[in-house]
């Protein structure tokens, strides 16, 4: 069960809330419609209800808030908007990535494809889905987790009838299952006809909380739609015949041909057509709105007039008719028509008679308006005696990391192909330009196998695996999987952690292959000359693991804070043109000590010896520190890094 108490959104400078103390149920089995026109904070309130929007009230699932849920996606599966993935992502590779995140078995993927309907475009890109296809995709991302509370937001909006019914057919199965569906619309006949009960909202207030069959009986009102060539004709006998009859019906014209046709039936608009010699192209019976905003279709809304109301029964045999019967009412008389039967349905009868007006949007005193309706649920309902002055503030909760972050993150770096066109990118540069470097000449043999010239500030492939590391977080914040309601997503350690690990990786990949293939290349065009290995390999290999790595880090560890790929990158050419420079004048300056005997005493700082020689790897890390470019890499990895904890000790604090 979803129990919603008090929900109320922080107003903007002077404007009034957007959700001003809503209150309500959505039953476990049933399906519950939150309707109400545009506007009216159907999307607010389900913000608040998933604290993902700051405000006041609590909503329980199953008798805890949301905050109080360790894994709050197999609880509630939630769908607000479009599923923002990456466009050149797979269905499958999606889903893959979700499973990782709700730590759910891959397996899942196939059985919800199937439920949905995907499995004929399980292989299919995001990018190229249409709107049935990606409510479809935002579903099976709802249900991966087998939740047993379903939230959408307009799920059916933007379909076709087919897909609609389809849609609408899962929601009631989950339902039959026991599960808890809520969904919001601004059709109040979809309302109807799909759900179990209708709550409604009219500026940002609880107006009606009704079960299905008593909102289709006050809220909406059966009609007949009529096509013919001569509807003026056939209007007008329809009201005359009404009128003899002492019968209230309503005859509304609209665009064209067109009539509409309230209080009568088809057979009854038939038999006097036919009566008449009137013909007919269209006689069936529809659904028209009767709620807080129902107006005519658009098309139809600058032409459409009222033919005739007619009307007069009483609850005696006495009828009294009154001159102004006839005439159509405006908007201001029809409200306040409605609010007086409202106001005197508990009044003691008489024998006096009673004239009812048939006119859209008007209530007699049998079917109440809403305003009475959310009175008489405001009275009896046993919550809002209870509530407090002020309900308890609703803060936003913060996005989980993936419960499988290594898991998550393979995923997410091998599902599209931005990685591996940015690493065949950087082999061929990479080869080309060592090839031009040697033809020219007058460069070092390790830039050469790096392909590093002296007037650029990094080698493609420390680009590269710079690139790869700010896509990492980029692509985040940009196609927000962890966090699609958010636009954001987690700053936690695992996920970080993750993320450095497939960094390290692909970056120490790239280094190792953009070597070899510029070895293999200059093999093949200048032989053996130029093909050979440096006498100081093991220095040079660490070196150039460590730039390739750090450059990785930096990517990362940037995009993370500045929350863009541009970001990323901007921080790793940083390091060599701005960073570097500052540190190459710092150590340029007169110097009174020298850390001669360094690793004589890192060996004096344990009791034994450093198993397998690890004094001399420590010594050689310290010089490759002590270098330039290994200090300013250093010093930003570190600086980033603290950024990074601080931001995310911040978030948490907050």
């Amino acid at each position: 069960m979803i129990q919603a108490i008090g929900l109320t959104s922080n107003p903007r400078k002077e404007l009034p809330p957007a959700v001003d103390d809503v209150s309500f149920e959505a039953r476990p089995g049933c399906v519950t419609a939150l309707l109400g026109a545009p506007g009216a904070g159907k999307t607010t309130t389900l913000r608040l209800m998933l604290e993902l929007q700051r405000g006041r009230g609590i909503t329980y699932f199953r008798g805890r808030p949301l905050h109080r849920i360790a894994h709050p996606s197999r609880e509630v599966g939630v769908l607000l908007s479009e599923v923002p993935g990456h466009p050149a992502r797979t269905i499958r590779g999606q889903l893959g990535m979700v499973c990782a995140a709700v730590g759910v078995p891959i397996r899942r993927v196939d059985e919800v494809i199937e439920v949905v309907g995907l499995v004929s475009l399980c292989d299919e890109r995001l990018g190229t889905l249409s709107r049935g296809m990606d409510r479809r995709l935002g579903l099976a991302c709802a249900l991966l987790s087998d939740p047993h509370a379903l939230v959408l937001d307009d799920p059916a909006g933007g379909l076709s009838v087919t897909e609609g019914r389809w849609l609408h057919g899962i929601l009631r199965a989950h339902a039959a299952h026991g599960g808890t569906v809520l969904f919001s619309t601004d059709d109040p006949k979809e309302a109807a006809r799909t759900a179990d009960r209708v709550i409604t909202l009219e500026g940002g207030r609880l107006v009606a909380d009704q079960e299905a069959a008593d909102f289709a009986r006050t809220r909406l009102r059966p009609r007949v739609a009529v096509r013919s060539p001569h509807a003026a004709r056939l209007g007008d006998l329809l009201a005359k015949e009404a009128r003899a009859a002492q019968r209230s019906v309503e005859v509304v014209r609209e665009d064209g041909n067109r009539l509409s046709v309230y209080g009568s039936t088809c057979a009854d608009i038939g038999e006097t057509a036919f009566r008449h010699g009137i013909l007919v192209h269209q006689l069936a019976d529809e659904t028209g709105d009767m709620g807080p905003h129902a107006t005519l279709p658009a098309e139809g809304l600058a032409s459409a007039t009222v033919v005739t109301s007619a009307l007069l029964t009483s609850t005696s045999a006495t009828s009294t008719s009154t001159d102004d019967a006839d005439a159509p009412m405006d908007d201001a008389s029809m409200e306040d028509v409605s609010t007086e039967d409202a106001s005197t349905e508990d009044a003691p009868t008489t024998d006096e008679p009673v004239t009812a007006v048939a006119a859209t949007g008007a209530h007699t005193p049998d079917e109440p308006g809403p305003t009475a309706e959310s009175r008489t649920r405001a009275a009896a309902s046993p919550g809002a005696r209870d509530l407090p002055q002020l309900p308890p503030p609703i803060a936003v909760r913060q996005a989980l990391s993936p419960l499988r972050p290594l898991r998550y993150e393979l995923r997410r770096a091998t599902g599209v192909g931005t990685g591996y066109l940015t690493a065949i990118t950087v082999l061929v540069s990479s080869a080309l330009l060592s090839v031009l470097l040697a033809r020219i000449g007058h460069t070092p043999q390790p830039r050469l196998l790096a392909a590093w010239p002296r007037d650029c500030p990094l080698p493609p492939a420390a680009l590269g695996a710079g690139l790869l590391g700010a896509l990492a977080f980029g692509e985040e914040f940009r196609h927000p999987a962890l966090a699609a309601d958010r636009g954001t997503v987690p700053r936690r350690l695992g996920l970080l952690a993750a993320k450095l690990l497939v960094a390290s990786v692909t970056a120490l990949a790239l280094a190792v292959l953009t070597v070899g293939c510029d070895l293999e290349m200059l093999y093949l065009v200048y032989g053996r000359d130029l093909a050979g290995v440096p006498a100081d390999w093991l220095s040079l290999s660490a070196s150039w693991i460590g730039l390739t790595v750090g450059c990785a880090w930096a990517g990362v560890l940037a995009a993370g804070i500045f929350r863009s790929t541009t970001a990323g990158l901007a921080a790793v050419l940083a390091v060599p043109v701005v960073v570097v420079p500052l540190v190459q004048k710092t150590l340029a300056g007169p110097s009174v000590r020298k850390a001669a005997g360094f690793s004589e005493r890192l060996r004096e700082l344990l009791l034994m010896q450093w198993p397998f020689g690890g004094a001399r790897y420590i010594a050689a890390g310290a010089r490759l520190v002590a270098q330039p470019v290994g200090g300013a890499l250093m010093l930003s990895l570190t600086a980033l890094l603290c950024a990074y904890l601080l931001t995310t000790l911040r978030s948490r604090v907050r």
